[in-house]
């Protein structure tokens, strides 16, 4: 063992990154994957209680019909359409567009926008019909 230093290059430390809108949403975006698997969950339990029977159905409806039900199914669809709306970012990525700073940011803000809009219109439809 030698006591000089390894010549190898040392990671940056966290100190040095400035939070940005694209770092956010890539964060955001891993966690919403993770969500989706959460949500596909009760999903499951949802279509697993309208095959088992009446009774079993009545308690996943009263789930999702209370106001924590209704909540987690707001979220949930936040999380879809965010992730979607992140994936379609990445799409646009891969096909070589959007790609400077300015763009990559304003993508990142839209991605937000979008989801967010759109989950105010599904919920305000739902609510309406």
């Amino acid at each position: 063992m030698s006591d000089t230093k390894s010549a190898r290059p040392l990671s940056p430390h966290l100190s040095i990154y400035r939070f940005k809108p694209t770092m956010a949403m890539s964060i955001v975006h891993r966690v919403t994957g993770v969500g989706l698997y959460l949500g596909t969950v009760f999903f499951v339990w949802w279509l697993l209680a309208a095959a088992s029977g009446p009774e079993a159905f009545s308690y996943a409806s009263a789930f999702f019909g209370s106001i924590i039900g209704r909540l987690f199914l707001f979220v949930y669809s936040w999380v879809l359409l965010h992730h979607m709306f992140g994936g379609l970012r990445h799409f646009v990525w891969d096909m070589g567009h959007a790609i400077t700073r300015e763009q990559s940011t304003l993508a990142a803000q839209a991605t937000l926008v979008a989801s967010l809009a759109s989950t105010l219109l599904l919920w305000l439809i739902v609510w309406i019909v």
